[in-house]
């Protein structure tokens, strides 16, 4: 793997542990608490986690007009929360751009992203990127029948998903959604990890 660590992906965990911890600093905020923000990256960038992109299509503000925009953003902080029914949650931080989208209306996706697939998670974690569209022109992907959110082809598992309840949670929102539709479009390779601010391969 390069040593270069990636750009952290922009859907940070509600813990920001997915995030490289930043070097200790004598005015890093520090909570009531005691725990500064430099102490807790520290601890939670132990946890790994799985690598997911985000998906969703903002409809056309003019019926007549062009066909709406596909956006896209890099996920770690994504797990299952149930299976009667089918619930997943991603967190997203305030004032994102998928998260002003979500607020807005109700479908998304997800791409469970493969160890081969680290560049679509660099791409879409980028600070002041280009837009999402020339982002998604050389990846292969399908559009979700549910959502019509696009489905990254290649991917571990897909999931479309329909919001269920927004739930604020410090300087994120907790989107929780019923699973619509899941398929496992690849059964090669093994899972993205990212790890102490780096992507990751198991083994």
């Amino acid at each position: 793997m390069p040593n270069t660590p990636p750009a952290a992906p922009s859907v940070a965990s509600p813990a920001p542990s997915l995030v490289a911890p930043a070097a200790a600093s004598p005015t890093a905020p520090v909570h009531a608490e005691g725990v500064s923000n430099d102490e807790f990256r520290a601890a939670m960038s132990r946890l790994a986690a799985g690598v997911v992109l985000v998906t969703a299509h903002e409809p056309a503000l003019d019926p007549e007009g062009p066909g709406g925009e596909d956006i896209g953003m890099t996920a770690t902080a994504f797990m299952s929360v149930s299976l009667d029914p089918p619930l997943v949650m991603a967190s997203l931080r305030d004032g994102s751009r998928m998260d002003d989208l979500l607020a807005e209306q109700p479908l998304w996706a997800v791409s469970v992203l493969s160890e081969s697939q680290r560049h679509i998670a660099g791409r879409f974690a980028m600070k002041g990127r280009i837009s999402d569209r020339l982002l998604f022109e050389d990846i292969p992907y399908v559009r979700g029948k549910a959502s019509g959110a696009l489905l990254v082809g290649g991917s571990l598992a897909t999931l479309e998903v329909r919001t269920e309840q927004r739930v604020p949670a410090g300087d994120h929102t907790l989107v929780i959604g019923r699973v619509l539709t899941a398929g496992v479009p690849s059964a090669d390779g093994g899972p993205l990890t990212y790890f102490k601010g780096r992507y990751r391969q198991l083994g």
